[in-house]
């Protein structure tokens, strides 16, 4: 039995889930809000183009965690870049780095690492910038994409359902929170996986989404409630962790892993998108009014946290009353 009680309260403290709200800090000091030119809050900044969206996004890596594992930083630096233009229904185009490292051979395996993702997943590295005088290795990259129709996380709708997609051909890296599934899978089926998020988009089917970051199920889906303005109630009965632990899961940062909405009566076509392609997907949960997201055990909700109460991300919908 699952005790929702104790995990509710356990996510609320989590720090993968809390360490978000060093976002809200930026936003504050850079007067950002979802108003904002690319609207902050989404996975990617999008910039109308013509008949589509240039996307842009950048990501960075804690200095011990590139120390540690260089060779998996400099793969999660083309990686985790790429789920972002995924998960705003785009295709890669091309990729930078920063990088500083001590010496050259401290750099040979971060770069190592990002030539390897780069080849695997199609994905060019075009320029950045090298620094090897430095006393620790530091590792930041940034990626462009382009998108026809956008996967937005500010759509979510009361009454639409949650679906989790992750691919769980994998394990977890060590005691780490990180659950990579690309080690020894196929290039081309690695392709193949990033063509599913652009014609979802492209085909309608999705109302909003995110990909699951370092805050995994929850804080990932705490983001996207704030961003909509809405709660989410979470059935943990119906969730799939790939080793059965689920208190892990709610918090883990799957290689390939996005939560979306939907309107009900597209829920069993989203579903079978991944199904085909061996990728696990499931609704679980509901998008509801308000500003809650909660844990539900049938006989209660149990709070994770009410952005209304406490901002997350500090990038709430503007209401028009806001201006008055």
């Amino acid at each position: 039995m699952i005790d929702v009680a104790a995990l509710a309260a356990h996510l609320a403290a989590h720090p993968h889930v809390t360490g978000k709200r060093d976002i809200d800090v930026a936003c504050a000091a850079l007067g950002l809000s979802q108003n904002s030119p690319g609207r902050p809050g989404d996975d990617a900044a999008a910039i109308p183009d013509g008949d589509g969206w240039q996307l842009m996004a950048t990501e960075g890596f804690m200095n011990d965690f590139v120390a540690s594992a260089p060779w998996f930083a400099g793969w999660c630096a083309v990686m985790v870049n790429m789920s972002d233009i995924l998960a705003m229904g785009g295709r890669p185009t091309a990729v930078t780095n920063a990088l500083w490292a001590p010496d050259a051979t401290t750099a040979q395996e971060i770069l190592r690492g990002m030539k390897q993702a780069s080849e695997a997943y199609g994905i060019p590295i075009v320029g950045g910038h090298t620094n090897l005088r430095t006393a620790q290795p530091q590792l930041a990259a940034a990626i462009w994409g382009h998108a026809k129709v956008l996967i937005t996380s500010f759509g979510a709708q009361p009454d639409d359902v949650l679906i989790a997609c992750a691919d769980l051909r994998g394990a977890y890296a060590g005691d780490s929170s990180n659950f990579p599934a690309f080690l020894n899978a196929p290039h081309e089926r690695l392709r193949g996986d990033m063509e599913i998020l652009p014609a979802l988009a492209e085909d309608g089917l999705v109302t909003a989404g995110k990909d699951i970051s370092q805050g995994g199920i929850a804080g990932t889906a705490l983001m996207l409630a704030e961003c909509s303005g809405v709660g989410i109630s979470l059935d943990p009965n119906v969730i799939t962790p790939p080793d059965g632990d689920l208190t892990r899961w709610m918090t883990a940062f799957p290689s390939f892993g996005f939560l979306l909405t939907a309107k009900p009566e597209n829920a069993a076509a989203i579903l079978s998108r991944f199904h085909r392609r061996e990728i696990g997907a499931e609704v679980i949960g509901t998008v509801v009014a308000g500003s809650a997201l909660t844990l539900n055990d049938v006989t209660a909700d149990h709070l994770i946290w009410d952005h209304a109460v406490a901002p997350y991300l500090g990038l709430p919908p503007i209401k028009e009353a806001d201006h008055a």
